[in-house]
């Protein structure tokens, strides 16, 4: 997402306060003075966007810039294919987990039964996940929070003759291609500035902010040093086809079936440490071929469309953490928020209060110290 280095250096233009920030002495009689804490958010997909709107709501008197070199529709998230089913994380607790995807659900519900629902992208979608053999976990821990799950009947299973069990529930859906401009028209009434430049250096940031938050997603193999940090790259066909109103999901999900408002999404694939966001013919066909082995009708479908996105893959999971970066005595508070692989929309409004509470903390520091924040 945010790769290269700022062409000039950052002026007036992103910050709000004409003194210069010298590590956190300057920001302490800021904050006594009820100057406006200057915050940066790198990175503008659902992640960063969210992340600034959580900021906004849980900071005060701050300022607020979205910094990046690519937003919608160029964005890793505007190529994801929305639906709310969580991903498991190998070191976040089921708890934590269960509570991102929760507070992520309740805040999408909120939208989709609005006024708002269609200029967001949001809405309710009901269909199947199924198996070819019974899973370990019958009952996942999400299925308390999602609607109406049950597992599937007889009858309903008779309709996927490979398959021997499954789960049917109401879950959402949402479409980054209109959820991304909807946040970013909401940040802006707000009075949070964006900035389109790439950044090569968080340090670069110092000393126009007093406060970063990292949402580069895979850039933090450069802006964090993170070498665990790859890209999952991802094949999705954008189809026509509006008789498909359920959706499918294999157990293994990598085929599945999303219908949206306006398209119906074919997945997919999960191809690790491919950086080529070209389309590959051969993948298309399979993927076509495997949805259409699960509902035959989408061989009628028209207006194929091939998309590609690198998901921004962490073996260890999400890194939501407080580091604090240090050169000649002077000091800049980061929050790292990202590694969310292909489970950013499921949890992205969660995670997003995670990072907005450790943004808060390195806030009000001067006042009530606070330990290194870690997940």
């Amino acid at each position: 997402m945010v790769s290269t280095a700022l062409d000039q250096p950052l002026t007036g233009k992103t910050s709000v306060g004409a003194r210069a920030f010298c590590g956190f002495q300057d920001c302490f009689s800021r904050l006594r003075s009820m100057d406006p804490v200057r915050i940066a958010v790198v990175g503008a997909g659902v992640v960063g966007l969210s992340t600034a709107m959580c900021v906004s709501k849980l900071v005060p008197r701050c300022s607020i810039t979205v910094i990046s070199d690519k937003f919608s529709p160029d964005t890793t998230s505007d190529v994801a294919a929305g639906m709310l089913i969580p991903h498991v994380y190998p070191n976040t607790p089921i708890p934590t987990l269960k509570q991102w995807f929760r507070e992520t659900f309740d805040h999408l519900f909120a939208i989709a039964n609005s006024a708002e629902a269609g200029d967001a992208g949001v809405h309710l979608v009901s269909g199947w996940q199924i198996f070819q053999s019974i899973p370990a976990e019958e009952v996942p821990f999400w299925a308390d929070v999602v609607l109406g799950f049950r597992k599937m009947t007889k009858a309903e299973l008779k309709k996927f003759p490979q398959h021997v069990f499954g789960h049917a529930f109401t879950t959402l859906k949402c479409e980054s291609p209109a959820y991304l401009p909807w946040l970013e028209k909401r940040l802006k009434g707000s009075g949070v500035l964006i900035l389109t430049r790439r950044i090569g250096d968080l340090w670069e940031l110092h000393p126009s902010f007093d406060v970063v938050v990292n949402c580069s997603g895979l850039g933090s193999r450069q802006l964090a040093q993170d070498s665990e940090m790859f890209p999952m790259r991802g094949q999705v066909l954008n189809v026509q086809a509006p008789w498909v109103k359920h959706f499918i999901r294999d157990g293994s999900g990598l085929t599945y079936i999303y219908p949206g408002t306006s398209n119906v999404i074919l997945g997919g694939t999960r191809q690790q440490g491919d950086w080529n966001l070209s389309p590959d013919a051969e993948i298309s066909r399979g993927i076509f071929s495997r949805c259409c082995a699960l509902e035959p009708s989408l061989q009628g479908a028209c207006d194929i469309r091939e998309k590609v996105g690198l998901r921004p893959f962490r073996p260890a999971g999400v890194r939501l953490q407080t580091e604090f970066l240090a050169q000649d005595g002077r000091r800049l508070p980061v929050v790292h928020h990202y590694g969310h692989g292909s489970g950013g929309i499921s949890v992205h409004w969660g995670t997003a209060l995670e990072a907005a509470r450790l943004v808060s903390e390195c806030v009000q520091a001067p006042r009530t110290p606070t330990p290194k924040s870690n997940l």
